[in-house]
């Protein structure tokens, strides 16, 4: 559920009280395609801290939580005991060959710096399904909203290089999935609402999260100020009873491994 490299370093309790309610969005579709664990094994990557791991734990799921930040591992561990959590990242897991019976990646494959080469390692340590997922309406349109608010230049955010990006949309992923040797990938497109605090969203941002927390903290006090001022216009003009209704959308991949019964 992360970002590149770097960007996350220190921010598990920040993340897990503001975009891990996000991202645990996707949950229910996952839940539909890969089904009831009956005490299968699952390997959960880049799980941040592990609510998406313990949603498929309460259905039966044997859970390992892997994830390379420790402030994650930390908060995974504390909040999730049920959960066996564990350092390492993709495109190069510390697993043997077919050694789950499931995995997923939620919201990774759209960040790391290979996608091809994590997805193929995703798939390599399964043997019965692969699930993965990636924003084709990110979170960060909301924070282009409040810096054109605020007056300020929006960061454009990085692509990989051109051999190794791919569309981001339900079509591009199938692609790359294909291409990263899952067998006939079967790709969805999700749609969701995450009604949002004001004071969650401000969770994110002083926190350091993602690419807009790590926009905010480089601004100097003055700019910081006008993106706060900004922030407050967007929350009065979109706040319902309250809450922000932000509406987002996945592409959820997934492919089955072994032959059907």
């Amino acid at each position: 559920m992360r970002g590149r490299p770097g960007s996350w370093s220190g921010v598990g309790a920040a993340y897990a009280a503001s975009y891990a309610q996000l991202c645990r969005g996707t949950f229910p579709a996952l839940r539909d395609l890969l089904g009831e664990g009956d005490g299968r094994t699952l390997l959960d990557v880049g799980a941040g801290t592990g609510e998406l791991g313990a949603g498929f734990a309460a259905v039966g799921w044997t859970v390992t939580a892997r994830e390379p930040e420790p402030s994650m591992r930390d908060v995974a561990a504390r909040r999730h005991p049920e959960l066996r959590v564990k350092g390492g990242e993709l495109p190069a897991l510390p697993d043997e060959d077919g050694a789950y019976d499931a995995a997923v990646a939620n919201f990774v494959l759209n960040h790391v710096a290979d996608p091809r080469a994590a997805a193929a390692e995703l798939r390599r340590v399964a043997r019965g399904s692969v699930a993965a997922t990636i924003w084709t309406e990110s979170p960060s349109w909301l924070w282009a909203e409040v810096c054109d608010r605020a007056g300020l230049v929006a960061a454009s955010g990085g692509r990989l290089p051109a051999e190794k990006d791919f569309e981001r949309s339900v079509v591009g992923f199938a692609a790359m999935l294909g291409e990263s040797g899952w067998p006939d990938p079967r790709v969805h497109e999700l749609r969701w609402v995450w009604r949002a605090s004001k004071d969650v969203l401000w969770t994110s941002i002083e926190g350091g999260i993602a690419g807009a927390g790590a926009y905010f903290r480089a601004l100097d006090v003055h700019d910081r100020g006008r993106f706060r001022a900004g922030f407050e216009e967007v929350v009065a003009a979109r706040s319902v009873d309250g809450l922000l209704p932000l509406e987002h959308a996945a592409a959820v991949g997934t492919a089955r491994l072994d032959p059907p019964l």
